[in-house]
C-alpha cells in the first residue's frame, strides 16, 4: 500500500491547441475576433493556455474530506421541490440523498450528509463529479466552439474523435473504422440492432438487396442461470428491451410471424454457446448478431471468462456474425481504454456510453467495421448526436485515461483484492465477489443480508446499492469507483464496507 500511494496521478497539462491542433484554433481565433468584435491574441492566447487536468489541490482536498465521509456536514436542505415525475419514480425517489453540491467522488446531499458515490452515481461519472479537465469545455465554450450541430456539418473537434476513437479501437489492425455519433448508450446499441437487421430487411424501399433477405434473424444475448433471456441490459428501445425479456407478447408474436427471434446464453457456457449456434445458423434461421457485455454489471456484475469469450469469437468469426460488445459500462474504465482489448477480441461494432466522456454529456458512439456501413443516412440518425463540446469532453477523457491508465489500473487491482479479501472472511453471508478492478459485484446468499448491508455501508456514507431484482442470481452489492478515486479512498470505502459486513453478521447472530 505504500507504495501505492506513491504513485500519484501522472500530471497532465493540456490545451485546446494540443488537443486540436494549431490550425484549428487558430481559424476559432480569428472567427471569434471577427463575430465579437474582440482581440484575435487574446482569443489565441485562451486557445493555447493549458489546463492541468487533475490538480494537486484538488487531489488534496478529495484526501482531505475523507474523514467526513458519513458526517452531517451542512444544515440539511429543508424546502425542495417534491417534482411531478410518474408514480413509479416517484416511489423511488429519495430526496434526502439527492445532490446540493458535488466535487470528484464527493456527493453533498439534501440532508446534509456527505456521501462518497461508491458506484460513480448510476454508473457513469467515471471521472467524478467536476473534473478540472472540464475547464477546456469553457474555453471552447467562450470562444465560440458550439455545442449544437446539424449531421451534415460534423464539427472538425467529432471528426478528431472519431479519427481517435477507431485508432484505440485497433482499425489499423482490422478493427472498426466506423463512428456513428449518437445521444444516450440505449440509442448507439439500437443502431447496432439496426445494422444488423438491415442485413435481412431494406431500411427504405430504394435500399440494395440484404446479404441474408428472406432468412429469419436471430439475436444473440446473455442468459441468466436459468437460462432466461434477462441477464443483458441494452438500453431502454422497444426492440433492445424485447431482447431482455420485457414485452413478452411482442417478442412471441415476432418470432411466431418470422420477423425475429431472440436466443440466451447462459454465461460462460460454452455448450449453450455451440448449441444456440448450431440450432441457429441453418436453413430458414440465420444468427443476426451477438450482444453481451464483459462485465454485466445488470447481472451482479457476472464476468464473462477469456475460454468462453474466445471460443464465441471464433464461432461469430465462423458464421458470419457480427459481435457487438456493449462496452457502456466498461468503457474508459479499462486501462486500454475498451475492455475488449484486454482480451484480444476483435469485435464487429463497439457501443459506448455517457460515462466514457465522463457523463458530462448524453454522448454515445457505435464503433463498427466498414463491411456493417448499410444504413441510409437517416437509418440511425439523431438531430444532436454531433454536438462538438461532447465530442471534446471524449477527448479530455481519453488523455487523462490513457496518462493515467497503469494508475487507475493498479488502484483498481488494489480495490479488487482488498475486496475479495474482506470478502472470505464473511463467507457466513457472503457468497462471492464478481467482477474486475473497480467495477465489482458483492453477492450474499440472500436477499436480507444484501439490504441490511446495504443499510449499514449507506449510513456510514457510501452511496451503494443492492440488486435484488433478479431471483436467478445471488442479491448482490455494485461498486464502480470513480477513476480518479486515490488508494485513500479505496482504503476507506473497503474499511467501511468491511464495517457494514460485521455489523450484518453480528445482527443475524442476535449479538447487539
Amino acid at each position: 500500500m505504500a507504495t501505492l500511494r506513491q504513485r500519484r496521478f501522472v500530471p497532465v497539462s493540456v490545451s485546446l491547441r494540443d488537443l486540436l491542433g494549431e490550425q484549428y484554433v487558430s481559424a476559432v481565433a480569428r472567427g471569434h475576433a471577427l463575430l465579437h468584435g474582440s482581440d484575435e491574441d487574446a482569443a489565441m492566447e485562451l486557445a493555447c493556455r493549458a489546463v492541468d487536468l487533475l490538480p494537486e489541490s484538488f487531489q488534496q482536498q478529495q484526501v482531505r474530506l475523507l474523514e467526513k465521509v458519513g458526517q452531517q456536514v451542512t444544515d440539511p436542505l429543508t424546502h425542495s421541490a417534491g417534482g411531478a415525475t410518474t408514480a413509479k419514480y416517484a416511489a423511488a425517489t429519495r430526496k434526502a440523498m439527492a445532490p446540493v453540491s458535488t466535487a470528484g467522488m464527493f456527493r453533498l446531499a439534501e440532508d446534509g450528509h456527505l456521501h462518497v458515490i461508491t458506484k460513480a452515481e448510476h454508473y457513469h461519472v467515471s471521472l467524478g463529479h467536476g473534473f478540472p479537465g472540464w475547464r477546456l469545455l469553457e474555453h471552447a465554450r467562450q470562444l465560440g466552439i458550439p455545442n449544437a450541430t446539424h449531421n451534415n456539418t460534423r464539427g472538425h473537434v467529432t471528426r478528431l474523435l472519431e479519427e481517435q476513437l477507431v485508432a484505440a479501437a485497433g482499425a489499423a489492425s482490422g478493427g472498426p473504422d466506423r463512428v456513428l455519433n449518437l445521444e444516450t448508450g440505449s440509442l448507439a446499441l439500437e443502431a447496432a440492432i439496426k445494422i444488423v437487421l438491415a442485413r435481412f430487411y431494406r431500411a427504405q424501399a430504394d435500399s440494395p438487396e440484404p446479404k441474408y433477405e428472406g432468412r429469419v434473424p436471430v439475436l444473440l444475448v446473455m442468459a441468466d442461470e436459468e437460462g432466461d433471456i434477462t441477464a443483458g441490459y441494452h438500453g431502454t428501445t422497444l426492440l433492445a428491451q424485447t431482447m431482455r425479456g420485457m414485452w413478452p407478447a411482442i417478442r412471441q408474436s415476432a418470432e411466431k410471424h418470422g420477423i425475429y427471434r431472440v436466443r440466451a446464453i447462459r454465461p460462460n457456457n460454452i455448450a449453450d454457446l455451440e448449441r444456440v449456434f448450431r440450432e441457429n445458423d441453418s436453413g430458414h434461421t440465420k444468427i443476426a448478431g451477438f450482444f453481451f457485455e464483459l462485465i454485466l454489471m445488470n447481472y451482479g456484475a457476472t464476468t464473462l471468462s477469456s475460454e468462453f469469450l474466445h471460443r464465441m469469437q471464433a464461432l461469430c468469426d465462423q458464421h458470419d456474425v457480427p459481435m457487438i460488445i456493449d462496452e457502456i459500462q466498461t468503457g474508459l474504465w479499462s486501462p486500454k481504454l475498451f475492455m475488449f482489448r484486454e482480451y484480444g477480441l476483435k469485435p464487429a461494432m463497439i457501443g459506448l456510453g455517457k460515462g466514457f466522456p465522463g457523463g458530462e454529456y448524453a454522448a454515445s458512439r457505435l464503433i463498427f467495421c466498414g463491411d456493417l456501413d448499410v444504413l441510409p443516412q437517416f437509418g440511425a440518425l439523431v438531430t444532436n448526436g454531433q454536438e462538438e463540446i461532447a465530442s471534446l469532453a471524449y477527448l479530455v477523457a481519453m488523455r487523462w485515461a490513457l496518462a493515467n491508465a497503469e494508475v487507475t489500473s493498479a488502484i483498481g487491482e488494489y480495490f479488487e483484492t482488498r475486496i475479495r479479501e474482506v470478502a472470505d472472511g464473511h463467507r457466513s453471508i457472503v457468497k462471492g465477489v464478481e467482477g474486475r478492478r473497480q467495477l465489482l459485484g458483492i453477492h450474499f446468499h440472500d436477499v436480507s443480508s444484501a439490504r441490511a448491508f446495504t443499510k449499514q455501508a449507506e449510513a456510514m456514507g457510501l452511496d451503494i446499492s443492492v440488486q435484488t431484482y433478479k431471483s436467478s442470481i445471488p442479491p448482490a452489492a455494485l461498486t464502480k469507483l470513480p477513476l480518479t478515486a486515490p488508494p485513500e479512498a479505496v482504503d476507506l470505502v473497503v474499511d467501511k464496507l468491511s464495517a457494514a459486513l460485521v455489523a450484518v453478521e453480528k445482527q443475524a447472530s442476535g449479538v447487539a
